[in-house]
């Protein structure tokens, strides 16, 4: 599965019924609780990363992209605008980049 195919099927579930999707769920209860499941996820797998566990950390690491996508889902952020916004940042250094976001 691409990132572009979860990203379709998070918005398919999106109208589901909240009782039998954890998609449409999580939805149903606005971004706000979206972007703390989120960082929920981020803090899970930064612990897994410090351990060093391989197989924890891909499994938090799935976790984390399928709820940051349904956090830009919740915000109507397409992930294509997401990959524009990369393509657009390639080739420039990431150094030359945030010092260009402070200006």
């Amino acid at each position: 599965m691409t990132l572009d195919d979860l990203a379709t099927l998070i918005a398919a579930r999106a109208t589901a019924d909240p009782e039998s999707s954890w998609t449409a769920k999580l939805l149903s209860e606005g971004p706000e609780k979206c972007a703390e499941k989120f960082g929920e996820e981020a803090v899970e797998a930064i612990i897994e990363a410090v351990k060093g566990d391989r197989a924890a950390l891909t499994s938090e690491a799935a976790d984390v992209l399928f709820h940051l996508l349904v956090m830009l889902q919740s915000r109507d952020v397409a992930l294509s605008d997401v990959m524009a916004e990369l393509a657009r940042r390639q080739g420039t250094s990431g150094i030359a980049e945030k010092a260009a976001r402070k200006g």
